[in-house]
């Protein structure tokens, strides 16, 4: 990327980047650094590549929060009841298994677990999460869901990403690409996950598309930001050093204005300075009231972890970042179990991981609503598959694409209803199946795309994050 010569004089541009780019840290916006190799040519303005973009029509969204439990939930344990697993509890599945199996599992079993109607709407939900009941009537429950991969790593790569093997661009990814960012101070795409998931940094990387658009992780909740700041030298010295940064980097991209790749690095040096005083604010948990606090779970060792996920969700979301993703991958400070994995200690880790994420998640619905963020903010909830009906040793299950559920809240989605249906096992989705082509389809359809009009060429071919599928699920909107 670099002429050779480059180092040769004292303000050389190389040795300007030496000097003052550790300044701005940047350590939370590895996103925007990382990959440059695959960067591609930037939409709108090439100097600008988070600027704001117009919908292809008449969006019912202005951006999305995906709650993803790693690990794969279990549907008939949590929002997807059978009364015949009950009654046939300990016999062979009446029917032949798939062919894509990882591992023998013995005859059906029952859930240990209770469900019962909740809200005027009467959705099924299981006393596992007593406080995410209560805001049933919030919720659409696809109960139809369906996957292609039996494994973590590509089952978690395509329902992030669309595609199961390869490198693809992630959801957030294609959104910031595709209608840019609200708030030019903040990154566009968040990451927040204490510990890495399955798969780990492709799930929310930009691939192919340019590095401006990868996500943001953060991972430490107590310091998000890092490194962000700079005692050494003032705002107003960094800023004069800034641009003699840019001249020098506007001079070398000159040449090569094909190239997206500096372009990228000069905006994400420019974004790390305007976070110095936007990010502090945004990240800070300090000037919460004891309400919100409580209501997100944040001084019970159970929930404190999930709980300021979700409560730095809402406040990034709440100033324009454009796409939140959280991560479950920790339970709490004090425990630990298998992330909702459950091979085996079905009947205490499971409730384990519903009591971690369960009053943060009803926190974030509640506090969404109450601030009338709801109504334009996408909530997802899922893993990358469901578990088997029939049991894994005596207490667990196995991996289950083939029939699963995930729910959707807020923006433009209709609010109390179910969609689909298993069969009478729980083991294959038999009505109104939404693939996970689908499921991406219709969320940038309430964003205002046309997913298969949301295209980038890359080697020859204009992918998308729907592939060569995808239809918008439109029973569930408003």
């Amino acid at each position: 990327m670099f002429d050779s010569g480059s180092d040769s004089g004292s303000h050389s541009r190389r040795r300007v980047l030496k000097t003052f780019a550790g300044g701005f840290g940047m350590l939370g916006l590895a996103g925007l650094l990382a990959d440059e190799a695959r960067a591609g040519a930037t939409r709108g303005r090439a100097d600008d590549p988070l600027a704001e973009r117009p919908t292809m029509f008449k969006p019912r969204a202005k951006r999305v929060i995906f709650l993803f439990m790693s690990g794969g939930p279990s549907h008939v344990d949590l929002f997807d009841p059978k009364p015949r697993l009950d009654r046939d509890n300990g016999k062979p599945l009446p029917f032949e298994m798939p062919k894509l199996v990882r591992t023998k599992t013995g005859n059906l079993l029952r859930s240990p677990f209770k469900f019962a109607p909740r809200g005027q709407s009467g959705i099924e939900i299981s006393d596992l999460f007593p406080k995410l009941a209560t805001r049933a009537d919030d919720l659409c429950v696809i109960r139809s869901m369906v996957a292609d991969n039996i494994n973590h790593n590509g089952a978690c790569l395509q329902m992030n990403t669309g595609e199961q093997a390869f490198s693809r661009p992630s959801m957030g990814s294609w959104l910031l690409y595709g209608l840019g960012s609200e708030n030019q101070d903040l990154p566009g795409f968040v990451v927040i996950s204490p510990s890495q998931p399955a798969q780990g940094a492709p799930l929310w990387s930009s691939s192919f598309l340019p590095a401006s658009y990868q996500g943001t992780l953060v991972s430490d909740l107590d310091q998000p930001i890092a490194d962000l700041k700079n005692d050494r030298l003032d705002l107003s010295r960094q800023r004069r050093q800034l641009d003699g940064l840019r001249k020098l980097n506007e001079i070398h991209k000159a040449s090569r204005a094909e190239d997206s790749r500096l372009g990228a690095r000069i905006a994400s040096f420019e974004l790390a300075f305007r976070m110095r005083t936007e990010a502090p604010e945004a990240f800070g948990l300090a000037g919460e009231s004891p309400a919100t606090r409580k209501l997100y779970g944040l001084d019970e060792p159970t929930t404190s972890i999930f709980g300021r996920q979700c409560l730095l969700a809402r406040r990034l979301s709440e100033r324009g970042v454009r796409f939140v993703q959280v991560y479950h991958t920790q339970t709490s400070k004090h425990a630990s179990c298998q992330l909702w994995d459950q091979h085996g200690g079905l009947k205490s880790e499971l409730p384990a991981n519903c009591a971690a994420t369960d009053t943060p998640i009803a926190g974030l619905l509640t506090d969404l609503k109450a601030r009338g963020l709801l109504d334009d903010t996408i909530v997802v909830w899922g893993g990358e598959f469901g578990r088997t009906p029939t049991a894994e040793g005596t207490d667990g299950r196995e991996h289950h694409p083939f029939g699963f559920t995930m729910w959707l809240a807020g923006g433009g989605v209709k609010g109390g209803i179910v969609h689909g249906a298993t069969d009478e096992f729980g083991w294959h989705a038999v009505q109104d199946k939404v693939h996970v082509h689908d499921l991406h389809a219709t969320i940038l359809h309430l964003l205002g795309i046309d997913h298969t009009k949301l295209t980038y060429r890359y080697a020859g071919r204009d992918f998308r994050l729907t592939d060569v599928a995808g239809e918008v699920v439109t029973p569930i909107l408003t």
